[in-house]
């Protein structure tokens, strides 16, 4: 289980816990409307949280869109 305190998203600050929490409250269900929406800005200055996680570790927008699908997050 990933601690929500991880940061995800380092450009931004933005931890496992808060992104999980937009994506809940918007109803995002896409890479691409997390990274497009206007309301909590993740993903878009960088994109290691796209693909590898900032510190290569796996811990990526993906992991964390489908961990809240599937009501682990």
């Amino acid at each position: 289980m990933i601690d929500v305190n991880t940061e995800v998203c380092v450009c931004n600050s933005i931890t496992a816990g808060e992104m999980a929490k937009c994506i809940k409250e918007n109803n995002l269900k896409t890479l691409k409307e997390i990274i497009e929406n206007d309301i909590c800005a993740i993903g878009d200055k960088c994109e290691a949280c796209h693909d590898e996680g900032f510190h290569n570790d796996g811990i990526n927008i993906p992991l964390i869109l489908s961990m809240v699908e599937k009501g682990k997050l």
